[in-house]
């Protein structure tokens, strides 16, 4: 979606590539799983209500999301980032706490309007307790964290398509 342009999308110009994704800054290929600071105050409807910590899956080579800060100033300000890379208690940190060197500790971003959204993290490789690595060991809800970015979609779709058929 960065490549193209759809992300960030600014003023309506989702043609034009102002980010871009390269190779992690440790040189080789992450798969572990990390902890995600949602931003409360993110204009994104995938995220909207499901509280501020995440668990999820990373497994890249190339997850490293590269912006200049003029570009990250224009983010915040506009609720474009949704998900950082954060410890446990919800604090940035260089590696591993941010696994492939994302400037700015970013690991999700979305458009203007909310509803095109691109992380690097993986949630549909958490959508049931069962693929959490502690699911044997942990009490463990049957739904992982990356069912509800899916059903937040779903809702907001559905809740679309009701008023454009009205």
């Amino acid at each position: 979606m960065v490549k193209l342009g759809l992300l960030p999308g600014q003023d309506g110009d989702y043609r034009t590539q102002r980010v871009t994704l390269t190779h992690n800054d440790s040189g080789k290929f992450e798969d572990r799983w990390v902890y995600l600071k949602v931003n409360g105050s993110s204009r994104c409807i995938f995220t909207k209500g499901i509280g501020e910590l995440l668990y999820m899956p990373v497994c890249h080579g190339e997850g490293k999301f590269v912006v200049n800060d003029e570009m990250v100033a224009r983010l915040k300000k506009n609720g474009q980032i949704v998900i950082d890379y954060v410890d446990a208690r919800g604090q940035h940190g260089l590696y591993p706490v941010n696994p492939n060197g994302s400037v700015a500790h970013i690991a999700g971003i979305c458009d203007e309007s909310g509803r095109l959204f691109g992380m690097m993290p993986h949630p549909e490789d958490y959508v049931e307790r069962t693929q959490h690595p502690r699911w044997t060991r942990e009490h463990l809800p049957e739904e992982g964290d990356g069912l509800k970015i899916f059903k937040n979609a779903v809702e907001y779709a559905k809740e679309n398509l009701l008023e454009m058929r009205v």
